[in-house]
């Protein structure tokens, strides 16, 4: 999570307060409730998102998450890597910018006891560009970076890099992601094998088209 003021406008365009609690809503922690820090434009994802999320992610993997390694790019809450980490992820890397709420996610994995989890504090893309230059590779993805500032244009060429063979990405924006003729230079690596709306919420599963995995085989 870098900067997020332009996600937290409530109905009537006044600032307003991410949630204080995150449920788990699936795996070992199922039902378990994490603080999350009353911080502007902070943005969990909904329940009901994640819970069709993660029954996609589940149907590609099958009920191998205890051999998925998973990289949380803009962590912010935590709900996303929490809940992998929950089915039994074996490793789940979380980054964000700000200091307090990376130390509310070390927080919440201390509570939690999770092993599997490693809280970090960094820049999106010069991290992502660090792990990628340092060999590391992910079979999940999860992307839900600040609204209205083409984030998501700017770090998913950089997941090419991060992905194994087969591996996915997870996009959360205000917007669908363009397909088609309107597909642009950034898309045109990526496969959508899921797509939805909740809300004002468009979220996406990625995967790269077959040329690209044969490139990077």
């Amino acid at each position: 999570m870098q900067k997020r003021p332009t996600k937290s406008q409530g109905a009537h365009g006044r600032p307003r307060l991410a949630p204080q609690q995150v449920r788990i809503i699936g795996g070992e922690w199922k039902r378990r409730l994490l603080p999350v820090l009353d911080a502007l434009g902070l943005r969990p994802t909904p329940d009901r998102v994640r819970e069709t999320v993660f029954n996609w992610i589940h149907h590609q993997l099958g009920a191998n998450w205890n051999e998925v390694d998973c990289l949380d790019l803009f962590a912010g809450s935590g709900a996303l890597g929490f809940e992998a980490a929950s089915r039994g992820a074996r490793s789940v890397t979380m980054l964000d910018f700000h200091g307090p709420v990376v130390r509310q996610l070390q927080e919440n994995k201390d509570m939690l006891k999770a092993e599997n989890v490693h809280a970090l504090r960094g820049d999106a893309f010069t991290v992502a560009r660090d792990l990628a230059a340092r060999g590391q590779r992910y079979d999940l993805i999860f992307l839900d970076p600040p609204y209205q500032q083409d984030f998501v244009g700017k770090a998913l060429p950089l997941c090419i890099a991060l992905l194994k063979q087969d591996g996915m990405v997870y996009v959360e924006a205000e917007y669908p992601l363009p397909q088609g003729e309107e597909t642009p230079d950034w898309l045109s690596p990526w496969e959508q094998v899921r797509a939805d709306k909740a809300g004002m919420v468009f979220y996406h599963l990625l995967k790269l088209n077959d040329n690209l995995h044969e490139n990077k085989a």
